[in-house]
């Protein structure tokens, strides 16, 4: 090419990179605003007074990407109160983060490797324009209330003397930059490390022989739960009678359902209460079990679970069975001749990691707030916290033994890669 083409064209290729750029940030961020207006919508928000939807709405974004709310409260002088949300929508999460991973690799998923300092440079692209979205998206992330006391009276002095009492939420703007920005290394990193179409610097190819094969397995098995937990929610809202109820779980909280059990039926355990009108709809056996006691945290887990539905034991054959299938794909995707123990080892470090997370994620913490969210006109609270010192060591020696099992049963060839190959998948 003439090099007077190469100047001509150079801008061009800039400019294609911006543009990469500002789509990667932009279509996670569309579609997680269609999913959590539809699971506003079905759970009742497009009903909130003084056109609170768009702000409830943003607030929700927010919230799946991490940012926790502040909720306020006060009526002047009389009465001041103060509570958060500390709680993942992980539907919109989850839609977000595969769109903007699958948009992120599109460009490059025809290339086996990729430089560091391109990588370094679309993702640094990429994160200013995430960072002024999510910055344009606090803006409406923020709004105010008037509770009515029930009494006319009392409701037309405060009125006239700015004392009527008022529950709003906002977000404040270093944490929606700092966790935005976690947010989005996260999912690259995730992306890059599990995603066997995701090109990756030379000196980063063994990843292809260690991470990618034991993790591609577990985050599969994750989505398997999603998609289960998914067709089960559907056959509910066809025969149960609340379809939005039904419907608002799938596509606000069904990740934190699907990966609740199965963490429940590895035999992990987690630890909380639920008092009020929480206002979030989830299965019946769990809210018993949540809301046994109203002053001290119960725990969850198969015993407790079972009592109120025998079925909850099935939590944990599906969870023997699926978790035999993540060993023999995990073993399949590895490179040939791999010892035993070093399939065990690294289905062992992935599981742990996978309890790890799904527990952090699925973690509440609300006071009084999901009310302001269009979940319910009531006040209440719910607490949930996973046993991490149960659950990650669990996930560890299951993943060992599928390791080992899968190991010994995997094919001897033909699918599985080759050391050679590195075990790119086209």
């Amino acid at each position: 090419m003439h090099p007077s083409d190469q100047t001509r064209t150079a801008p061009g290729s800039r400019l294609r990179l911006w543009g990469h750029a500002l789509a990667t940030a932009v279509a996670p961020l569309a579609v997680m605003t269609a999913v959590a207006a539809l699971g506003l919508w079905a759970a009742g928000a497009a009903s909130l007074p003084e056109g609170a939807f768009p702000y409830v709405l943003a607030a929700t974004v927010l919230l799946a990407v991490g940012v926790p709310l502040d909720l306020t409260g006060s009526a002047a002088f009389v009465a001041e109160a103060q509570g958060g949300i500390t709680a993942l929508p992980l539907s919109v999460t989850l839609v977000g983060a595969l769109v903007m991973g699958a948009v992120f690799v599109h460009p490059l998923r025809r290339h086996a490797l990729v430089r560091p300092a391109e990588l370094a440079g679309r993702a640094a692209r990429t994160a200013l324009f995430w960072l002024l979205l999510l910055l344009l998206v606090r803006q409406f992330a923020q709004h105010t209330f008037t509770v009515p006391t029930g009494d006319s009276l009392l409701d037309q002095l405060g009125n006239i003397f700015g004392a009527a009492p008022t529950v709003g939420f906002r977000a404040a703007a270093l944490p929606t930059v700092g966790i935005g920005l976690l947010w989005l290394c996260g999912v690259l990193l995730l992306t890059f490390l599990i995603a066997r179409r995701a090109p990756l610097p030379a000196r980063l190819l063994r990843i292809h022989a260690t991470v990618r094969p034991a993790g591609h397995a577990v985050l599969t098995l994750l989505m398997v739960y999603v998609v289960l937990g998914l067709i089960a929610g559907l056959v509910s809202a066809a025969t149960d009678g609340h379809p939005r109820d039904t419907l608002a779980v799938l596509l606000l909280a069904l990740p934190n359902l699907s990966w609740i059990a199965l963490g429940i039926g590895l035999g992990g355990s987690w630890h909380g209460h639920s008092a009020g009108s929480i206002g979030l709809p989830i299965p019946e056996p769990l809210a018993s079990v949540l809301q046994a006691s109203r002053t001290r945290d119960v725990t969850l887990d198969l015993s407790s679970l079972g009592q109120q539905d025998g079925r909850s034991w099935l939590l944990l054959v599906l969870a023997a069975l699926l978790l035999v299938l993540t060993g023999i794909g995990a073993a399949w995707h590895s490179p040939g001749r791999l010892p035993l123990w070093r399939h065990a080892l690294h289905l062992a470090v992935a599981m742990a990691l996978a309890m790890l997370v799904t527990g952090l994620l699925t973690g509440i913490s609300a006071e009084f707030g999901l009310s302001l969210l269009g979940l319910n006109s009531g006040a209440g609270s719910l607490h949930l916290s996973p046993d991490l010192l149960l659950s990650v060591p669990l996930g560890a020696l299951w993943g060992a033994a599928v390791g080992l099992l899968g190991g010994f049963l995997a094919p001897k060839g033909g699918g599985r890669n080759s050391p050679r190959s590195g075990g790119q998948s086209s």
